[in-house]
């Protein structure tokens, strides 16, 4: 398990309070009463805090706006648009609001835009096996394919894990086709870290994200402050940029 991954896991809201609440009742069976109260506070209001749709609009929410969403007619023109793996929140428009599959919108759905606008005349998929055999690559191939983009404006990269093998991997790729300028299509989320990497490893990129899920809905209904085990689960994507741009930039990939 990577540094990355280990600290994401420690930190999950719902994982980290419980593990606070376990701490605190050993502590309190050895009458060490004033610190597991400590210890208990500390995990329930860190679990109520991300449970509540004010706290990821604001956290979560100011990664979005960093790369602020540009639909694909006011995008510049590159010589490849470069997709990586991964999904946030299903895909799902609005972190708030229900999941529908007929409204979800993927990071190929983006990719297949930029590619149908004129944008450029490449299309590179990045992104390993994370179970089985058949890569995020291939997958996110074969979808752009049944969304009209050709075969041979397809190129794979089927071996990083990691968004910094993305861009190591990638730039090597561009490199190979004398490639300079790409548009990179990720989630709003994930931009900043993304953006940090390429640039990290030289690569000319525009960013080109998918439309912010981190939004407020429309519907009257919608509370800030009232906690719902939705945005609980969905908080965790927030929590794993924040410690990834933290180990990125300790790692000097940043």
């Amino acid at each position: 398990m990577s540094l990355s991954s280990l600290l994401t896991n420690l930190v999950i809201p719902l994982n980290l309070g419980i593990a606070l609440l376990v701490l605190a009742m050993l502590l309190f069976m050895v009458r060490r009463r004033r610190l597991a109260s400590l210890l208990a506070a500390s995990g329930v209001a860190w679990v109520l805090f991300w449970s509540l749709p004010a706290s990821t609009l604001w956290a979560g929410g100011h990664l979005e706006q960093l790369y602020p969403y540009h639909p694909p007619d006011k995008l510049p023109q590159a010589e490849a648009i470069v997709v990586l793996g991964g999904s946030t929140a299903s895909n799902r428009p609005n972190w708030f609001e229900p999941y529908a599959r007929e409204a979800a919108v993927s990071r190929v759905d983006t990719a297949a835009e930029l590619y149908h606008a004129d944008r450029a005349p490449l299309v590179i998929v990045s992104g390993a096996a994370l179970e089985g055999s058949v890569s995020e690559a291939q997958i996110m191939a074969n979808s752009l394919r049944q969304h009209g983009v050709p075969t041979d404006a397809i190129i794979q990269e089927s071996e990083s894990f990691t968004t910094y093998e993305n861009a190591v991997y990638t730039a090597r790729i561009l490199k190979e086709h004398s490639i300079d300028r790409v548009l990179l299509v990720t989630s709003a989320l994930h931009m900043p870290r993304a953006m940090g990497v390429f640039r990290k490893q030289q690569v000319n990129a525009v960013p080109a994200g998918s439309p912010p899920q981190i939004v407020v809905p429309e519907g009257p209904s919608f509370s800030f402050w009232l906690p719902s085990m939705q945005v609980l689960s969905a908080s965790r994507s927030v929590v794993k940029e924040y410690v990834g741009m933290l180990v990125y930039w300790l790692r000097g990939w940043l």
